[in-house]
């Protein structure tokens, strides 16, 4: 167990420098960083004196090491736009887009596990067949339309839940039901076709041969191996929520780090951007390394030592 946790430490530890150097990279490709960070009304000399400021005449190698070393203690400058750091900026709005993406997968389990069950143990039941239909639209409906039309009969028809901001408990039905749909229909057509899989098992017709109440059966055996493939989904899933999540934050003015990056870009805050995308990637790849360990407890068929 060691061993593969290491492995998978190894792993994510990679990845996390391949991002880094994505981060640095994405305001070079397209020219030069100065022009594209600062005012197009500004006159070459505030141009020059900006690219001096912020370090492009160095060499590139050196423009790298001075970043990796800020990125490493989360020092990504400050805001061009706010004037403060900004990593203070992305944490300030992390509180929003956990509770938005909690709430989101909260809901797409609450519903989709049952359903998937209920449509396993039943298949062809009434049950099933709107189980089946909810994973169709989850699949299928583009987030964007759906949260209009939900604002459109909710909040300006109905008057039940506001159409914008982060106040009342109200302000988050909305928005987390839009972002967690697609996650709802996952989770169901993964949890169904898990149990109808597993039913035909070898050793699902030893225990009911052996005597076994259904019960048990259920719970020892089918809810167990059920569990294995949901862990790596609901973890994946969470990460996807806190990192896209930028439509949904936009539309329901919802302030999360998906707005930020949205008025960042708009305001070509390159720093602020590059701060977003380095804590969403930690925190998918940790995710991930969560994940795959809890995979690792709950599957006795993975061989640690590898």
């Amino acid at each position: 167990m060691q061993r593969y946790f290491l492995s998978k430490l190894g792993q994510s530890i990679l990845l996390l420098f391949g991002v880094l150097l994505l981060v640095f990279f994405m305001v070079r490709v397209t020219g030069d960083p100065a022009s594209l960070m600062i005012s197009r009304e500004a006159s070459p000399e505030a141009v020059e004196a900006f690219r001096e400021k912020m370090g492009f005449n160095d060499p590139i190698l050196t423009q790298f090491g001075r970043f990796l070393s800020g990125a490493v203690v989360g020092d990504f400058g400050n805001s061009l736009h706010f004037k403060s750091p900004a990593m203070q900026m992305v944490m300030e709005r992390v509180p929003a887009t956990v509770q938005l993406a909690g709430t989101a997968l909260l809901m797409a389990a609450v519903v989709g596990i049952p359903l998937g069950l209920i449509g396993g143990f039943n298949p062809g039941s009434a049950m099933d067949n709107l189980g089946r239909g909810l994973a169709l639209l989850g699949q299928s409906i583009p987030n964007f339309w759906l949260a209009l039309i939900l604002i459109l009969i909710f909040a300006v028809r109905l008057g039940w839940f506001p159409s914008f901001g982060r106040d009342e408990w109200k302000s988050v039905v909305m928005p987390a039901f839009v972002l967690g749909l697609p996650t709802m229909g996952q989770i169901v057509r993964l949890t169904r076709s898990t149990v109808l899989e597993i039913r035909g098992e070898d050793f699902i017709r030893t225990a009911h041969s052996k005597g076994l109440e259904p019960r048990t059966i259920y719970v020892k055996h089918v809810l167990r191996n059920v569990a294995i493939p949901l862990v790596s989904v609901i973890g994946v899933q969470f990460g996807y929520m806190l990192g896209g999540s930028i439509y949904i934050e936009t539309i329901f003015s919802w302030p999360g780090m998906g707005q930020l990056v949205e008025q960042s870009v708009g305001w070509r805050d390159f720093p602020l951007v590059q701060a977003v995308a380095f804590f969403v990637s930690l925190v998918v790849l940790l995710l991930n390394l969560l994940t795959d360990v809890a995979y690792a407890i709950i599957d006795p068929r993975i061989r640690y030592g590898k």
